[in-house]
């Protein structure tokens, strides 16, 4: 059986712990490895290579930390069929999609190339009186991000290339579900010049999560997953007096409105409930027909779902994998359950799927409900799978009560044709990322991602320009050579004059 290891200064590490975890082919079932759980110890011990590391690495010019960024994205290009396989055989989401998930991870490279001028601070001549004043921004020590399954390679990129880029040394903690993914972008790095110990890898569970928390040279933690292990993630660093940026779950809601292009509506919505089989952050999982479009909504997504061409991920053929887990695959099957027991309407039941050479597999079919209300745990919760709910709203204003009253602020969209609709929806959803016309808003990686509410524990989002804030500290100097001549002591705040 494959063991996979861990990555500490510049090379793979066993680490003292006798606890593995199994990795799985969600496509059929079979377990293909297993993973070191790291111990407190292990953890600490990649800490303090990556403390070590950012003594030199904090001091080298900017530009020639880009440089490695540059050979770092070009080594990804040139794998990218080899990265792409490794996240479809861990997690079980099709080539294409994967191979776009690498795509939006390696944007975030791209930007971290640009570091030099994004580290630019600001310069003031003659504040006062042959007094000058100017600001810059340093980097924060070491820093750790702890990563969920369902994109093994574009949240961690979405992290460690800012923080790399900004100056910092890095601990990534991902998914034990499928770790293969960050231990060969941990090789790719190394091959592109990053000094060994600046970026290292922990495979391990929630004892390497409290062991970086508990540490104190882990300066900042970044953390996306549940909203229950944000809060707790957040809670904790904030106590322990780190910078936090935690990304909890998500409800995202579509609303479509009467004058919408329907086949644009319906289109998208298959994209954002069923690509990945809906184990995004940012899938949309809440359908809300307003007015009198409700049943040629369901009528067209019905056909559409049950059309759906559902099988293993390196299938050209297949739209929609396997989900990552057994134990996933049965608490989304239990959602379903649930739906149906509060009485919403199952228009389309995927959970008897099963494929011909597959049968041991993850796969669920899409499922659809209709007739859903905004008290059913279907609603409320989470589901993290291929499970679109359809609920009714008489109006826009109701449409739009129905997005704000949710505890989630993730993302949401609007479909229609109205620009007034479109500019008011988007002013007015208390939402992190809204999109009018677009199914999956995710900012570009020269903005930022985030949400609201229960959807991100902390003050700045991810990547973009909020990402070299997050990863640096503001530092100011006021400077005045004076001639000379010493001035009297003055006990009053001192202005400038």
């Amino acid at each position: 059986m494959k063991t996979i290891q861990h990555f500490v200064g510049g090379k793979a590490y066993s680490g003292d712990s006798k606890r593995t975890g199994k990795i799985y082919n969600p496509a059929t079932g079979d377990q293909s490895a297993q993973v070191k759980l790291a111990t407190t110890e292990d953890v600490n011990k990649a800490i303090a290579n990556a403390k070590k590391a950012f003594e030199s690495w904090s001091n080298t010019p900017p530009l020639q930390r880009a440089r490695v960024m540059f050979k770092f994205k070009d080594l990804i290009e040139k794998n990218s069929d080899e990265l792409t396989k490794i996240i479809v055989s861990e997690h079980g989401k099709v080539y294409e999609d994967a191979k776009g998930s690498l795509t939006r991870g390696l944007e975030v490279v791209e930007y971290a190339c640009g570091i030099p001028q994004m580290l630019k601070g600001e310069f003031t001549e003659n504040v006062g009186s042959n007094v000058d004043s100017w600001s810059i921004r340093q980097p924060l020590g070491v820093c750790a991000g702890i990563t969920p399954f369902n994109f093994p390679a574009m949240v961690p990129m979405w992290m460690f290339p800012m923080a790399i880029a900004c100056g910092n040394t890095f601990v990534l903690k991902p998914s034990e579900k499928d770790p293969s993914c960050s231990i060969r972008l941990a090789e790719l790095l190394k091959e592109a010049g990053l000094p060994d110990g600046v970026f290292n890898v922990v495979n391990g569970d929630k004892e390497a999560v409290d062991a970086l928390i508990n540490n104190s040279d882990i300066a900042a933690v970044s953390f996306v997953g549940s909203t229950p292990i944000a809060k707790y993630i957040y809670e904790n660093c904030a106590k322990n007096e780190k910078r936090v940026q935690a990304l909890g779950g998500a409800k995202n809601h579509c609303v479509v409105m009467p004058d919408c292009d329907l086949d644009q509506a319906v289109n998208g919505l298959m994209g954002a409930a069923y690509g990945s089989a809906g184990e995004r952050c940012m899938a949309q999982s809440v359908a809300v027909a307003v007015g009198g479009i409700g049943d040629k909504l369901v009528n067209e997504l019905t056909k559409k779902v049950e059309s759906l061409k559902v099988g293993p991920g390196m299938d050209k053929q297949s739209e929609m994998g396997p989900l990552v887990t057994k134990e996933h695959l049965d608490k989304v099957r239990g959602y379903v359950d649930i739906g149906e027991k509060e009485g919403a309407k199952l228009v389309v039941d995927g959970r008897n799927f099963k494929l011909q050479g597959y049968e041991n597999g993850f796969f669920i079919g899409g499922c659809l409900f209709d007739k859903v209300t905004k008290n059913m745990r279907i609603y409320k919760e989470e589901i993290f799978g291929p499970v679109l709910s359809v609920v009714r709203a008489k109006d826009f204003d109701e449409a739009l009560q129905l997005v704000n009253d949710h505890e989630f602020g993730n993302g949401v969209s609007i479909f229609t044709r109205d620009g007034d609709s479109g500019r008011t929806f988007s002013n007015k959803a208390k939402i992190g990322m809204v999109g009018i016309n677009i199914p999956i808003p995710v900012p570009m990686a020269f903005h930022s991602f985030g949400g609201w509410k229960r959807s991100l524990f902390g003050d700045q989002h991810m990547h973009g320009p909020e990402g070299v804030r997050f990863y640096t500290k503001l530092k100011t100097i006021t400077s005045r050579w004076p001639s000379g001549l010493r001035s009297d002591p003055e006990f009053v705040m001192p202005t400038m004059k």
